[in-house]
């Protein structure tokens, strides 16, 4: 029994490490530099989220020399189309640009990137989710690390920001469990990462890297696309800069199909690594060491209130202080039940390779290509 509290240490060392990478980040600064290459910003959009308006006036409204901003829509009847109408509008100096259709392929999100691309002027590509709000300084923050040739993709934490209950639950889990395992991928050598918040990169990169057809059939582009780059021997890099996204899912049912989504996406792009995702939840092994100490080595039952009090301080420095998430520093105190929860997820990541996405299900093969016919765009989430 002596050698019981050795099972915890995996738990403690890895909320340690999450602290230390919060802190890290909380003491980075934003570059400073003068490299404003010309940037186009490639939007593909499908339908309208809550705070779709908002998001599109905050990336016209750059303080940034050179820019385009190109969105492509699948269908001539997509309601955000009225939205770019009215963004022309009230930008008329930016240089704003709809194109409809997209190219063949299982991801179609990938499809209208395709598309994109080929009307593309600048040399530097900015892909970002429609629903991804910013503030003037963006595009000259996370363009500027792309000044070092060796950085081949620049990405973004981001702040959710819920518009219901459930959403708000989400929002939780992803500012106090999944940002900080961003956090820590890098400390442990991972450098084939990218978020649908931000990609930033080079076009030159992206051709050597195979284009955006050699991702046209993945689920994770995001992740595959930060993984082709990092390929050429330029990791991806994570920005200083924090954007915020939104969350309507407004059911627990949309909520967990939502987690369950992304959970395979994750177990199916990264493969036999993703079994060891338990170790990040802390509240799980506060209740192992509870369930411990009651029934046969008392001495155990102490190693619950520091991995609490340790998961306590993960959550908040980075959902606090790093993204300044509200729902973080409102309900740090449930990120154990969170735990609970995440872990209910993974094990339910394990039960099939099908995804659900907007009422329709799609089949994922092993190496994380869409087997099913062609999907419409969605975001991902990878570290």
């Amino acid at each position: 029994m002596r050698f019981l509290p050795l099972l915890f240490l995996p738990a403690a060392i890895y909320q340690l490490m999450a602290i230390a990478a919060g802190l890290l980040q909380l003491l980075r600064r934003a570059p400073r530099s003068n490299f404003l290459p010309g940037v186009s910003v490639l939007k593909p959009i499908h339908g309208l989220d809550p705070d779709t308006p908002e998001a599109f006036r905050s990336q016209a409204a750059q303080d940034y020399p050179r820019f385009e901003l190109l969105f492509g829509a699948k269908e001539a009847d997509d309601p955000a189309i009225a939205e770019i109408a009215r963004l022309k509008t009230e930008f008329p100096n930016a240089h704003i640009r709809l194109l409809v259709g997209g190219d063949e392929g299982r991801n179609g999100k990938v499809g209208l990137l395709r598309m994109l691309a080929r009307h593309a002027r600048h040399p530097i590509w900015v892909v970002n989710d429609s629903d991804i709000r910013v503030s003037p300084g963006y595009l000259r923050e996370v363009v500027a690390p792309l000044e070092r040739s060796s950085a081949g993709l620049v990405t973004c934490l981001y702040r959710p920001k819920p518009h219901s209950l459930p959403a708000a639950w989400e929002a939780l889990g992803i500012a106090t469990d999944f940002m900080p395992s961003t956090l820590v991928a890098p400390m442990v050598g991972v450098r084939e990462f990218g978020l649908g918040s931000t990609l930033a990169f080079r076009a030159t990169d992206l051709a050597a890297a195979g284009g955006f057809g050699a991702i046209a059939d993945y689920l994770a582009d995001d992740y595959q696309l930060g993984r082709r780059v990092a390929k050429l021997g330029k990791p991806a890099v994570l920005s200083t800069y924090v954007v915020e996204t939104s969350l309507g899912d407004d059911t627990w049912e949309g909520v967990w199909n939502h987690q369950l989504r992304w959970a395979r996406t994750i177990r199916l792009s990264k493969g036999k690594p993703y079994a060891g995702l338990p170790i990040t939840h802390a509240g799980l092994w506060a209740c192992f060491a509870l369930a411990a100490g009651w029934a046969w080595a008392p001495p155990v039952i102490w190693i619950a209130p520091i991995l609490v009090a340790l998961r306590f301080l993960s959550a908040l420095i980075t959902g606090w202080l790093v993204l300044r998430s509200p729902v973080a520093l409102a309900g740090f105190a449930l990120t154990p039940i969170w735990d609970l929860f995440g872990f209910a997820v993974w094990m339910a990541s394990y039960l099939s390779n099908r995804v659900e996405w907007r009422g329709r299900t799609f089949e994922i093969g092993s190496d994380g290509r869409i087997l099913s016919p062609e999907i419409t765009p969605i975001e991902s989430r990878l570290d």
